[in-house]
């Protein structure tokens, strides 16, 4: 499991464990928030496409989905 803090996690570099679409080398581009500033979801961008996805934080802890840095 990746540790992770979720308030360091804008502009972080994440690698897909399984690409799909030739999409492999994601950035976190944004980071959604409640009105207590708790980190709820991010928003990934694929650096290929530039297609985004949003997502729980929590998804990148699990390590048959994501790795840490471009790899």
């Amino acid at each position: 499991m990746n540790r992770i803090n979720p308030r360091k996690l804008l502009l972080s570099k994440w690698t897909a464990a399984q690409p799909k679409h030739r999409e492999k080398h994601f950035l976190v581009t944004q980071l959604f928030c409640d009105e207590e500033g708790t980190v709820l979801e991010i928003e990934l961008q694929a650096v290929l496409t530039q297609r985004n996805q949003r997502l729980a934080w929590q998804r990148l802890q699990a390590v048959d989905e994501w790795k840490m840095g471009w790899q």
